[in-house]
């Protein structure tokens, strides 16, 4: 599956899978694994999803993304070196385009925040497109 094949309807499929809990749980599991780039949309989507100000609409796409980046089984195994987390990495990338518009300086300096504390200091060029 491609990032460009994913939609808000196919994110919005996941919704129910979401659980703070299980994004903790997840993100703490793969943090190393995933990297600082993965690690950080994950942790922007969840910091815009908590924001009061993100319309109900933007919710449902970022919970559909975050449910399907904790799913333990998904298209491809998240146990299989690289290829593993790559349908996760293009259902974070492909909510992050959709609600773009919702994500604020300071969701990202939060998301940013967090990430450094786990990895050590972080350069911009390890943020990817969204810093």
């Amino acid at each position: 599956m491609k990032k460009t094949d994913l939609t808000s309807k196919d994110l919005i499929k996941y919704e129910g899978n979401y659980s703070e809990g299980a994004f903790w749980e997840k993100v703490k599991k793969i943090a190393s694994k995933a990297g600082v780039k993965t690690i950080y949309y994950a942790l922007v989507l969840y910091y815009t999803l908590t924001d009061p100000a993100t319309p109900s609409k933007y919710k449902a796409v970022i919970m559909g993304a975050l449910g399907y980046f904790i799913l333990p089984f998904d298209l491809l195994p998240d146990l299989l070196p690289f290829a593993g987390l790559a349908d996760d990495w293009a259902a974070l990338v492909a909510a992050v385009a959709y609600v773009a518009s919702a994500i604020t300086p300071s969701i990202k300096e939060k998301a940013r925040a967090n990430v450094s504390s786990w990895f050590g200091h972080v350069e911009d060029s390890s943020l990817g497109d969204l810093r």
